[in-house]
């Protein structure tokens, strides 16, 4: 399993269009992606649960996958929740 931390910097409002081209980026893996908050996990590739996450700017969120293209998925989400 592959992790890291990121800061989220979509920009200043985390419209729904920010949120679904995250989830987007996180089904092009076929890694299984989760979203931690320290709480609450959720699946990445789940627009509603991206949604009931209600990440906002500046918030630390976990990226973990694990599957045969983890490095490759964490990189590409944690750039997308980056704003990169």
């Amino acid at each position: 399993m592959k992790s890291e931390t990121v800061t989220i910097s979509l920009g200043e409002s985390q419209d729904t269009m920010s949120l679904a081209y995250c989830v987007q980026t996180a089904c092009n893996f076929s890694s299984r992606i989760h979203l931690t908050d320290g709480t609450r996990k959720i699946n990445a590739k789940s627009i509603m649960g991206m949604l009931s996450l209600g990440v906002a700017l500046g918030d630390r969120i976990t990226v973990e996958a694990e599957g045969p293209d983890e490095e490759a998925a964490v990189q590409a989400v944690c750039e997308a929740l980056e704003g990169r």
